[in-house]
């Protein structure tokens, strides 16, 4: 199993446009694309600073159903318009972990 983490960073004003946005278009654009081996995705939020830190980890069964969410360079920042138009900054490049152990 493996991990893809992102970091984004809004202005307090546009936090909860940009997390309405994840939430009710990204995240659902994301589901109906039914990439073979994406297993879901989690989005964390915090105030750090003046900005809001926003953290997507997505799970996947392999490298290759990464490539397919992503495309051939896997590690690029998959970011709509929208997104960027209300992000003041994020990662251009994700990170990705095997998942080595999880417990409940």
């Amino acid at each position: 199993m493996i991990s893809r983490i992102w970091h984004g960073w809004t202005t307090p004003a546009n936090a909860d446009i940009y997390e309405a946005l994840l939430k009710e278009e990204i995240f659902v654009g994301i589901q109906d694309r039914r990439i073979r081996g994406f297993r879901g995705i989690q989005l964390l939020r915090r105030e750090v600073g003046g900005e809001v830190e926003f953290i997507t980890i997505m799970r996947f069964d392999s490298l290759d159903a990464v490539r397919e969410f992503a495309g051939e360079d896997y590690e690029i920042a998959v970011v709509p318009p929208k997104a960027r138009a209300v992000l003041a900054h994020f990662d251009a490049r994700s990170q990705h972990y095997e998942i080595r152990a999880e417990r409940s």
